[in-house]
């Protein structure tokens, strides 16, 4: 069947060509002033003190936990073996830095309506051994950072947020990606940007992004700043700086082409975001009553990644059947995200606990899936949902 509602499409013009040949005709392909000015953009725009960006959104993921184990804050200072919350819902590169560095991860269920945290079952999960909780807001839609904030009121607990999913989505106003001491966004070809690959941290710790800014890049000194709080003074001789390393780093650095492509489409963002609250409202007025399936429960203001479609318990529908349905009619789906990722066989490779059940989670690796959201008018499509 040809594919009439895909799950993703370019929100590229001839700004994003131009803005690549620019890059071409600079003959500058590393990373540099494009991705430097991009950065300063993002974290502007986003309301963060800095931004550091990385070639993908899971090597942001993975930025994001190693700085916690090289901070010298020991209120953000993590250990091998200590415990961290996740939801049972996510995708891979949510889980695999934790589980790299040594973490135990706690797994806790998901709330079968929002998609996010099931709150209850959080607020149990919480004990004086939990050292940090990984929040992910789902396809677009935050978590209710209210209530998390009053569980973990009082306690020594690091909230660290992977928003790959919701760029551009607010919770009393606030962006969501700047709750925690750290967020991650991706830019990946089907998210709410796209700079090819990409990812992005956001964080108004200073340190954090000293040693973000060393781990990026080989774990060298030649991208921290003369006086930085991983070194304290570097010296002024740019040759004995060149090959200097002071922390286990990586290679995540992105290219200037994308750093040129993010500008472009950063200036973008508040209309793709419009496009895509009006294409919500659209669903949420036309499906929240559909016979077959539940719809997602929006939390603040989502930015509406994609449309999820769970199947309501009392229809003895089969989730091959509506795969082929929606098939037929021309939609492109895909499980919600990676399902109940605590069931998969990488899992022996973890440290890990279940927290109770994950009822939720489980339904939802059974019946759920989602279609594709978009910048623009998408209600031919939202016509065929209501046929399905």
């Amino acid at each position: 069947m040809s594919i009439r509602f895909p799950l993703a499409t370019s929100s590229w013009d001839q700004k994003e060509l131009d803005a690549l040949q620019k890059v071409i005709d600079s003959d500058r392909y590393s990373m540099g002033a494009e991705v430097a000015n991009f950065e300063q953009q993002f974290a502007e725009h986003f309301g963060s003190k800095f931004a550091i960006m990385v070639n993908s959104g899971s090597s942001a993921n993975l930025l994001m936990t190693a700085a916690l184990f090289f901070t010298k804050n020991p209120a953000l200072h993590l250990e091998r073996g200590d415990e961290i919350i996740v939801p049972a819902v996510s995708w891979s590169t949510t889980y695999f830095p934790l589980n790299q560095y040594g973490l135990h991860l706690k797994f806790v269920d998901i709330d079968l309506e929002t998609l996010n945290y099931d709150l209850a079952a959080l607020e149990e999960a919480v004990t004086d051994k939990t050292r940090a909780i990984m929040v992910v807001n789902l396809l677009g839609n935050p978590n209710d950072f209210d209530a998390l904030n009053r569980i973990i009121d009082g306690r020594d607990i690091v909230v660290i947020e992977d928003n790959c999913e919701s760029m551009g989505a607010t919770f009393n106003g606030k962006q969501t990606g700047t709750f925690g001491a750290m967020g991650s966004y991706s830019c990946f070809f089907s998210h709410h940007i796209s700079t090819m690959e990409g990812g992005m941290v956001v964080t108004d710790d200073e340190e954090l992004y000293h040693v973000m800014l060393a781990l990026r890049a080989h774990g060298w000194t030649r991208n921290l700043p003369k006086f930085n709080h991983v070194t304290g003074e570097k010296s002024d001789d740019p040759f004995e700086e060149s090959f200097r390393f002071v922390l286990p780093g990586y290679n995540l650095r992105p290219l200037e082409m994308s750093g040129a492509l993010g500008i472009e489409q950063l200036a973008k963002l508040p209309d793709l975001i419009k496009g895509r609250r009006a294409n919500g409202a659209l669903v949420q007025q036309r499906l929240a009553n559909h016979p077959k399936f539940m719809i997602q429960r929006e939390i603040g203001e989502a930015s509406w990644f994609g449309f999820s479609l769970v199947i309501r318990p009392d229809t003895g529908l089969n989730r091959a059947d509506l795969v082929k349905d929606l098939v037929e009619a021309g939609f492109e789906c895909r499980p919600i995200v990676a399902g109940n990722f605590a069931k998969n066989e990488v899992m022996k490779y973890f440290d890990y606990s279940i927290h109770g059940d994950l009822k939720n989670a489980d339904y939802i690796d059974a019946n759920g899936l989602f279609v594709g959201n978009h910048h623009y008018p998408i209600a031919e499509a939202v016509d065929a949902l209501t046929r399905i």
